[in-house]
């Protein structure tokens, strides 16, 4: 078995790479490439879920970087596509959320605001010979200490770094958006455990209550026994039929 789990994406994108540019089955192995990667795009967006956009958005986003990843990666460099398409398709979120920043939202007083603090800022500085206090920059403009606040935090929010552009220093000048992601391991065991669901919803009663009991709250079999009232050999018997029912039936016929 295969590490990766989409290693059978990168052998699909090497074999339409293999093929001349006018094959026809080209088309059909990119199609199918992006069907079979589909599922990294919905864990992608579930990870940005909860940030103020919808789950179909996010998902539609992510399907747009995964369609990316697809038409971009190269097979013949040596890389393994899981570790080239996770940074792309968070690229492709992370764009979705900086286009759509605080600063659009900003009320207008509050950007008119920003604009003159800068300079009344120079002005202060020269009077005082030192940089002023928010305190004297509210005094000085005739607005409230939280209005300079806000003001600071909407001239942060207007300032973006593109994505695309490659990171300045340094010997990787690949785009910052590529150096962003990180392979996340997690996401099979996020598969393992909605396949393990049915799996132990179908165990009878008590045994799916020991499993729970053993590998859920992580009670030891002795502990297991007093809780239930069966000896712990019972409950050790009990425990191997089930591990055994549950690997039947995660194993592919």
């Amino acid at each position: 078995m295969k590490d990766n789990e989409y290693d059978h994406v990168s052998d699909l994108l090497a074999e339409r790479e293999n093929l001349q540019e006018n094959d026809p089955r080209r088309a059909a192995l990119r199609d199918r490439a992006v069907m079979e990667s589909l599922p990294l795009a919905q864990h992608i967006a579930q990870r940005f879920s909860g940030r103020g956009e919808s789950h179909d958005d996010l998902v539609q986003v992510a399907r747009l970087g995964l369609v990316q990843a697809v038409d971009r990666f190269q097979p013949s460099r040596g890389a393994d596509f899981l570790s080239f398409a996770v940074p792309t398709v968070m690229g492709e979120v992370r764009r979705h959320f900086r286009d759509k920043t605080a600063m659009l939202r900003t009320p207008r007083r509050i950007k008119e605001l920003a604009l003159r603090m800068s300079d009344a800022e120079s002005r202060l500085t020269h009077r005082l010979l030192r940089s002023p206090t928010r305190a004297e920059l509210a005094s000085e403009l005739g607005v409230d200490v939280a209005d300079i606040d806000e003001a600071r935090l909407a001239a942060a929010a207007s300032t973006t770094v593109s994505l695309d552009r490659p990171a300045s220093g340094g010997y990787d000048d690949r785009p910052t958006a590529e150096r962003l992601g990180h392979v996340d391991h997690r996401y099979a065991i996020v598969d393992d455990t909605h396949s393990l669901r049915p799996a132990l919803a179908r165990l009878r009663d008590r045994e799916r209550r020991i499993v729970g009991l053993r590998y859920f709250e992580d009670l030891s079999q002795s502990a297991i026994a007093e809780r239930t009232g069966l000896s712990q050999m019972h409950v050790s018997r009990l425990l191997r039929q089930s591990i055994a029912d549950l690997r039947h039936e995660l194993t592919p016929a």
